[in-house]
């Protein structure tokens, strides 16, 4: 399990209400979208920023559809990233603050 970066957390309390909600939204990205997604070596957790922000942008605060990012991003990560538009531009994460 790979803990979330300082700007990863950052967002989760951007867009979640209430401390409970940003806990279970913290969880799942930890547990269920890091590094075992299909990626051909380890990420640290600034590496994975870019498919935790896209999660949490499709999220739009939501738990059910940060769950569904999650599944996206386990069915394919890529298709997570086209659905968020970060997918052409590799620094695109980094613009987006909810």
């Amino acid at each position: 399990m790979v803990r979330l970066s300082p700007e990863t957390r950052r967002r989760v309390e951007r867009l979640f209400d209430g401390a409970e909600q940003r806990e279970e939204a913290a969880h799942l990205l930890e547990e269920q979208c890091g590094n075992n997604l299909a990626f051909p070596t380890q990420l640290d957790a600034v590496a994975l920023e870019r498919y935790r922000f896209a999660a949490l942008k499709l999220s739009e605060g939501d738990l059910e559809r940060l769950r569904q990012a999650v599944t996206l991003a386990k069915r394919d990560w890529r298709d997570l990233l086209m659905a968020a538009g970060f997918g052409h531009d590799i620094y695109e994460h980094e613009r987006w603050l909810p």
